[in-house]
């Protein structure tokens, strides 16, 4: 994902750490003790809430919340598994190694000369370096397959015979406010999903997303409304605030994805010639078009989606906010399903 202004992503991993260290197992930072309505600061007597913090933090605690919550997850699911062992090895008096050693290692199988070869012929276009060492390692690496499925199928087995109860719950899903009126749209104007996305026109990322969107577009018709929203980013695609302009010129003329759809496929030109241009292409009357570029009248506008994505706590794009859920980057088909499928399933 492109990085917006100031250059590097947020230190997420090491905030992690620190809030994971300080909340105990099962709270999450919205279930801290202290009320919302704390006061944190005064300024001349105004004072500043909690509550007011953590509204301007709102996609920042979702995200960690949620990753939070995952970390979490994963060290139970590690924590269970290692007890069930201890327990089953326990029961047959023996160590927990010697267990894993007979219902695992022992019952994966080995690796067949036939199997090594499959794997080879069917991978050897990617590979580079002496063909022994590589076959050596493809058998390492089947065998390390067959143990992982032994293991999860024993773990399973165990689990089976014992009651495990979890009761970590999940963070509440954060949805953010996002104004859209007047925003260029696709899709149903009453869809159930709405997919705001925030984009920039000469961004690499952006771009290659585009075929997954319009995979999105095909499979669920007036189900989804894709909104377009501009974020330029102007220290890496010093252009692109002005193709973000001219789209809103074109939409002006009511060819508002006609224009996008040129934009992203000859990105980053954007000079005065090659706007003019895509705009004769995509059938707009070109004199009009040029005086909305001259006198820059939608540069407020495009600030205006600019400061919403700050607000929001956007550092790069694509981003994606389905029904107000946070979704960054060029995703593959499957995640946009995946968040889309569960929006479908409650708005019933």
């Amino acid at each position: 994902m492109a990085q917006a202004r100031g250059g590097g992503s947020h230190p997420i991993s090491a905030l992690l750490l620190l809030v994971s260290l300080a909340l105990p197992i099962g709270v999450s930072a919205r279930a801290l003790p202290a009320q919302a309505t704390e006061v944190l600061a005064e300024v001349d007597g105004e004072s500043i809430s909690r509550e007011d913090v953590d509204k301007a933090l709102g996609v920042q605690l979702g995200t960690l919340e949620k990753q939070i919550y995952d970390l979490r997850r994963q060290k139970l699911e590690t924590m269970i598994d290692e007890r069930l062992l201890a327990r089953e090895a326990a029961k047959r008096r023996v160590t927990v190694p010697a267990l894993f050693e007979s219902e695992v290692t022992t019952k994966a199988g080995a690796v067949s000369d036939g199997e090594v070869e499959g794997f080879y012929q069917a991978t050897k276009s990617r590979l580079t370096g002496d063909e022994a060492q590589l076959r050596e390692r493809i058998r390492a690496h089947l065998l390390s397959q067959k143990v992982e499925r032994r293991r999860a199928a024993f773990l399973q087995a165990l689990r089976s015979e014992t009651r495990v109860a979890v009761h970590l719950s999940e963070p509440p899903v954060y949805r953010a406010q996002i104004a859209i009126d007047g925003a260029p749209f696709r899709g149903g104007e009453a869809a159930p999903v709405t997919i705001v996305a925030f984009s920039d026109f000469h961004c690499p990322f952006c771009k290659r997303v585009n075929p997954t969107l319009a995979q999105v577009m095909s499979r669920y018709g007036d189900r989804v409304r894709l909104v377009f929203r501009d974020f330029p980013l102007d220290k890496l695609h010093p252009q692109a605030r002005r193709a973000a302009e001219a789209g809103r010129c074109a939409k002006d003329q009511g060819k508002f994805w006609e224009y996008h759809d040129l934009l992203f496929a000859n990105a980053p030109s954007a000079d005065s010639d090659a706007l003019t241009t895509y705009a004769r292409q995509a059938g707009l009357d070109v004199p009009g078009f040029e005086r909305c570029i001259s006198s820059g009248t939608h540069a407020a506008a495009v600030q205006r989606d600019i400061d919403e994505a700050i607000r929001l706590g956007l550092t790069g794009t694509p981003n994606f906010f389905i029904n107000g859920r946070l979704l960054v980057g060029a995703q593959p088909l499957e995640s946009f399903v995946r968040m889309i499928d569960e929006e479908l399933r409650q708005a019933k």
